[in-house]
């Protein structure tokens, strides 16, 4: 499932008096947002350039044309930032943006359905997948590794997964998913 749109980031709070703005990047190298000029907003009307950034921790500080204090900084806290996917370069074999992987269904080797991925996470390690469990109320993450989800089939709409063993079992069941007569 693709969309046109792909997020590159998102405006935070202002930084300093002189109009610069902290932004979340979510490119792989963070200041590579600023190579992407302009950049457009879920603001209708509204497109950024980015005229300086620079990175601090983990986080990029820029100065964005025509901002020039910190109220005008202010008002553009949680803006987010994107680029029609035309702009962006095809990803190499075995790499993937988010947003193709989200809505796929991931199946099991013998083809049954285990969900579909509504998300992808990290927590600082690898990927993960948040996949909605098929027939059930809760999500489960699935780490997004070679060993676990060997295949990606784009243009299919699918991924094929091999759950760890035990994986589903380990995995606390959602207090919603709980039939009541079952709880007796």
């Amino acid at each position: 499932m693709t969309s046109n749109r792909i997020l590159l980031g998102k405006i935070g709070a202002a930084h300093g008096i002189k109009g610069e703005v902290r932004i979340t990047s979510y490119t792989e190298d963070p200041l590579a947002i600023a190579g992407y000029d302009p950049l457009e907003t879920d603001k209708p009307g509204l497109s950024i350039s980015i005229a300086k950034a620079r990175v601090a921790k983990t986080i990029v500080i820029a100065t964005l044309k025509g901002v020039t204090d910190r109220n005008q900084a202010e008002k553009l806290n949680g803006v987010s930032l994107y680029v029609t996917r035309d702009r962006l370069e095809e990803p190499d074999e075995d790499e993937f943006y988010h947003t193709d992987l989200i809505g796929l269904s991931v199946r099991l080797v013998d083809g049954s359905e285990l969900g579909t991925i509504t998300a992808v996470t990290n927590f600082g390690a690898d990927d993960l997948l948040d996949v909605r469990l098929s027939g059930a109320r809760r999500s489960v993450f699935l780490p997004f590794t070679k060993a676990v989800v060997p295949e990606v089939k784009l243009a299919e709409g699918y991924v094929t997964a091999i759950p760890p063993e035990g994986w589903l079992e380990e995995t606390p069941r959602d207090p919603e998913d709980v039939d009541p007569d079952d709880a007796r």
